[in-house]
């Protein structure tokens, strides 16, 4: 039988069958041995051991078209990342934070902004400016008032999507308008496991249709990227790339450095100033890190 993982924790993976339900595989010795470690995301052959209890094993591992690190899952197509317009603000460094990861892991992202119901048209065209600019397609949503969802659906059509955003922006709102049966898939597997409803969450994968799933991760308030070097931090902001050739030197950093493309690319307003200050904080920051 095949599926896909949509859930481990523990040893424990949940895979769901198309038209058959969710079993609880355990992976067969021969994977620790070969060090592979199964991933949510991943495709796989499994063995039914009892088809009352659904229980199973999981015998084998489709080859992944993709992995990702953080967070780990495998077989992803893209990412959309949900901030909310207002209440709360967004913390644009943490969003920059979340793009150059995906930058780095060469993963497509869309920008999702919740809560246009509550915003002005000036939030909204200020946050699309600042974006767009970069090359990234941003949505605007109303979960709440059912606003844009068609669009967004319109885009996870036939993909496997990792959905990412820092807690309180409305993801657990999104996901339930989306698939108004992942309450049930979700709680019932928490109900089964009896542990983790309370405790840090782990990604899971629920079921949108026919080759369309949504990869649900943990909420964030901070991101670490110092596996980064500064001298590479500016490759992550793509709307850079045609402006640095009007540098003044070769490997600019675009801090302090005289005759700029980039900073007066800035200053014309074609690069978002907001982008440009998150970038110098992140230089700074990444300068600081202790290389061994």
């Amino acid at each position: 039988m095949q599926g896909k993982i949509i859930k481990g924790i523990a040893g424990f993976y949940y895979v769901h069958v198309e038209g058959q339900g969710i079993y609880e595989c355990k992976a067969k010795g021969i994977f620790r041995k070969e060090h592979v470690k199964p991933l949510v995301g991943d495709n796989v052959d499994m063995d039914v051991l009892d088809e009352r209890d659904r229980l199973g094993n999981i015998r084998g591992i489709w080859p992944r078209k993709s992995a990702l690190i953080r967070p780990a899952v495998a077989n992803v197509d893209q990412a959309l990342i949900l901030f909310a317009i207002v209440k709360p603000n967004p913390n644009f460094n943490l969003l920059d934070r979340f793009l150059i990861r995906m930058e780095r892991q060469h993963l497509p992202t869309l920008i999702c902004f919740n809560k246009q119901d509550i915003a002005t048209s000036e939030e909204k065209e200020s946050l699309r400016r600042a974006y767009e600019t970069c090359g990234y397609q941003v949505l605007f949503i109303s979960a709440l008032e059912n606003e844009g969802l068609e669009e967004v659906r319109g885009l996870l059509h036939g993909k496997t999507t990792t959905l990412a955003g820092p807690s309180g922006v409305g993801k657990s709102s999104l996901i339930n308008k989306l698939s108004p049966a992942a309450n049930m898939e979700t709680g019932a597997i928490s109900e089964k496991i009896e542990r983790g409803r309370h405790t840090t969450r782990h990604s899971e994968i629920i079921a949108l249709g026919e080759e369309t799933y949504l990869v649900d991760t943990p909420g964030f308030t901070s991101l670490d990227i110092s596996e980064i070097t500064k001298e590479e931090l500016g490759r992550y902001y793509p709307e850079f790339i045609q402006y640095e050739p009007l540098c003044k030197f070769r490997g600019c950093a675009h801090m302090s450095e005289p005759s700029c493309g980039v900073k007066d690319a800035v200053e014309a307003g074609k690069i978002s100033r907001v982008r440009y200050e998150n970038y110098r904080v992140l230089y700074q920051e990444l300068k600081e890190v202790k290389r061994y």
